[in-house]
């Protein structure tokens, strides 16, 4: 089974809780046991796992990436977004959770992030279910 997100950014670099949309397309699906996997078909974007009780971790970490891996330094690529590359590249573009009972299993303050590093944009996220 494979369900799409639909993702709009407001920001060139910004981090966006798709928990909700990722546990809604497994309740929408019974699955007992499996994994399901998060993916982003963006070579300028990611996906990540981390907390999502404190805003300020979202912060923290486009932070840190902004500051390690600047918009504007000595790049070749000349689209403008050879940082947007690196930091996806970093990020990952995927994550696999475990299934249980009909639920993403998530530890309690962990949540699904897409990374947007190329924004604003209007992006995709492939949720891919697989049952044992």
């Amino acid at each position: 089974m494979l369900a799409k997100i639909t993702v709009k950014t407001q920001e060139r670099t910004q981090l966006i809780d798709i928990t909700d949309k990722v546990h809604s397309i497994v309740q929408k699906n019974p699955v007992k046991h499996g994994i399901v996997n998060v993916y982003c078909p963006h070579t300028t974007a990611g996906i990540t796992i981390n907390e999502n009780a404190d805003p300020s971790v979202q912060r923290d970490i486009i932070h840190c990436l902004n500051r390690l891996i600047p918009h504007t330094a000595d790049y070749r690529h000349t689209e403008g977004n050879a940082d947007a590359h690196i930091k996806a590249s970093l990020i990952g573009s995927s994550q696999t959770l475990l299934i249980e009972d009909n639920s993403v299993m998530l530890g309690t303050w962990q949540g699904v992030y897409f990374c947007e590093f190329d924004g604003p944009r209007t992006r995709e996220v492939w949720v891919k279910i697989i049952t044992e």
